[in-house]
């Protein structure tokens, strides 16, 4: 498969990194990890459905500075199956590969989507494994979109099997669905999410973890004590009024971001504009000293 595009798109994919897989509660939690070992760590978490490749392309262009950590959850990607999924088994992962990976110590977190949401619950739960969490589009106050449209038995119930990676790649769709794709992007990640069954060609991520038990993310945005920012953009779920209440509920101290022109996969349209967001927030969460709560 062709995946040409810029020049920063094509040197990023050639850096695979390096694969590594940790045990926990009995699944298997394979990740990747680029950087220089010992060096402070970023930890880069995927939504619902989707893997590590949603990351991978940008995941090398803080290898400069940061062990950079992208993890495929269980039920996602190359990782293990579980009868029944949560938030504290995912957040128990994401502590885990931190634990492995080697990093320095209070890594930051960054996820997406669902992944904010496991994100959220980390820097509530095990706010002593980390040094800061980035919430990407994370719609606290209502349920993010995979699982709505899991609960509901909709795109996710019974994963279609297309006879060819080709074909199946032409026809992946986000959820939800937005206007504009980087198509090289797009290409890149599609292909990369598919697994060769019996028949053809069809999705990594086991459809029963869009029913996950969880707690309300509101409550534990109020439990955060670690640094933390929120990510919205122009055109995705974090509205004004909801990045409003998650900024109440961080005690009126976290930032609150937007990236003009994205939507809510914001890693798949303004890629560089994501990029740019981070570096800055954590070349500041570098040098400065962070707001407490009252």
């Amino acid at each position: 498969m062709d995946f040409a595009g810029p020049t920063w798109f094509e040197k990023a994919i050639a850096d695979t990194g390096t694969e590594a897989t940790v045990e926990v509660e009995g699944a298997a939690i394979h990740y990747k990890v680029w950087g220089t070992p010992g060096a402070p760590g970023l930890v880069l978490i995927h939504g619902g459905g989707a893997n590590i490749y949603w990351w991978s392309f940008l995941a090398p262009l803080f290898a400069d500075e940061y062990r950079v950590v992208a993890i495929d959850l269980s039920g996602h990607g190359d990782s293990g199956w579980r009868e029944a999924y949560s938030l504290d088994t995912w957040t128990n992962e994401v502590v885990a590969v931190i634990n492995d990976a080697d990093m320095l110590p209070k890594p930051i977190v960054v996820g997406h989507s669902m992944g904010g949401f496991v994100t959220i619950a980390t820097a509530a739960n095990h706010c002593e494994h980390i040094g800061g969490a980035v919430v990407l589009d994370s719609p606290v106050s209502r349920p993010d979109p995979e699982v709505e449209r899991g609960k509901r038995g909709l795109d996710f119930k019974n994963p279609k099997v297309y006879p060819s990676r080709e074909l199946a790649t032409e026809k992946w769709r986000t959820v939800p669905a937005q206007k504009f794709y980087e198509p090289y992007i797009k290409t890149y990640v599609a292909w990369h999410s598919l697994k060769e069954v019996d028949g053809g060609w069809t999705w990594k991520f086991d459809n029963r973890l869009f029913i996950p038990q969880r707690s309300e993310p509101g409550q534990l945005l109020a439990k955060i004590t670690c640094r933390v920012a929120v990510f919205r953009t122009e055109h995705g779920l974090v509205t004004d009024e909801i990045g409003k209440y998650m900024y109440d509920q961080l005690g009126r101290v976290a930032p609150v971001i937007v990236i003009p022109r994205a939507g809510h996969h914001m890693m798949l349209d303004q890629p560089l504009l994501l990029l740019t967001g981070l570096r800055t927030l954590l070349a500041d969460w570098e040098h400065s000293v962070p707001f407490t709560r009252d």
